[in-house]
């Protein structure tokens, strides 16, 4: 088993750091870590350090970090659109997104989102969103940590597809494919994810016009839990991320 992973914003340049906090409660009161047992500290923008725990007491966790290492920015950048869902959809999709390796996550008001983001319920639900995000992060190992965006409106998605190397708006009515397109080694790849009820013709079409391609993924209907799963991985297995 790999050691576990905890998030410390801002690195010591010294060899002794220590986890506190929410952290410092995982490694010490949780995961239980004992003295000479290894871990990784990461600060989430690329930097893994590799440590072993010098000491342990109720809420804290002092290491000695043994090497450090920093990866580039991945690359191309995966950015998924993901309409709001009901219930705890949005969050399961954010999970799994995040642990096979997407980069920005941008929760979008789709014309069918059954639920609205509004207010302090709005700041509360994206919180959940950064929260699951971090935690599947971690999960994962990622030396980079995810981007959660602020609520996006249909014109602010189409921005975004108009800005990116490759643009795919999950349709399952379009007729061509999603591997029948070439996907870059560079820059964004955009991911439009719609909701349950599906994106409506106004929305498919302001996205084809920013320069997006309505795609399906095959003759089966997925939930807007997995279907940008399932589109991202198909995408990066095609990438020199996953070669």
């Amino acid at each position: 088993m790999s050691a576990p992973l905890f998030l410390v914003e801002g690195l010591p340049e010294g060899d002794m750091v220590v986890l506190d906090g929410p952290e410092g409660h995982h490694a010490a009161d949780v995961q239980r870590l004992r003295p000479g047992e290894e871990l990784l500290i990461g600060d989430g923008r690329g930097t893994l350090c590799q440590a072993v725990v010098a000491s342990v007491t109720k809420g804290r966790c002092s290491a000695t970090i043994t090497s450090r290492s920093y990866e580039r920015p991945p690359s191309p950048r995966l950015v998924v659109v993901q309409a709001i869902a009901k219930g705890d959809r949005g969050e399961l999709a954010v999970q799994a997104m995040t642990e096979i390796g997407v980069d920005v996550i941008v929760p979008w008001s789709a014309s069918r989102s059954v639920t609205q983001w509004r207010d302090e319920r709005g700041e509360r639900a994206r919180q959940r969103w950064c929260d699951t995000a971090r935690e599947a992060a971690k999960q994962a190992r990622r030396a980079w940590f995810p981007e959660v965006a602020d609520l996006a409106t249909t014109r602010e998605v189409a921005d975004r597809v108009a800005g990116a190397a490759l643009a795919v708006v999950l349709h399952e009515e379009a007729t061509t494919s999603l591997a029948a397109l070439v996907v870059p080694d560079h820059g964004d790849v955009v991911v439009v994810v719609g909701p349950e009820g599906g994106q409506t013709d106004e929305e498919v079409a302001a996205f084809t016009a920013a320069g997006g391609h309505a795609v399906r993924l095959g003759s089966e209907v997925l939930r807007t839990s997995t279907a940008g799963v399932a589109a991202v991985s198909a995408l990066l297995a095609r990438t020199p991320r996953w070669r």
